[in-house]
């Protein structure tokens, strides 16, 4: 395996993770904020309200483009698999 193809493999790794956990990330830092400046707002220091306000963010997130989030995770999978042969030579 050269340089070349070693970083294009680690590269497509970090861009899958990216892709991954950017959605799901995005939505509890969105609904962390908001729920942040509401409490602050009105004064309400409940720590459970703002984990709820997240996990169902987050659980959102995965109703909605969950379905792509796996099949692009299976579709670099496979690919991964396929190039093993040349990672071990």
């Amino acid at each position: 395996m050269t340089i070349d193809a070693a970083l294009a493999l680690m590269t497509g790794l970090l861009e899958m993770a990216v892709w991954l956990a950017g959605p799901v990330l995005g939505a509890a830092l969105i609904g962390g904020v908001t729920i942040g400046i509401l409490q602050t707002a009105t004064q309400i220091n409940e720590a459970s309200v703002a984990f709820v306000v997240k996990a169902s963010c987050v659980i959102l997130v995965f109703l909605t483009v969950g379905t792509k989030l796996t099949s692009k995770a299976v579709s670099y999978t496979k690919t991964s698999f396929s190039r093993i042969a040349e990672v071990v030579r």
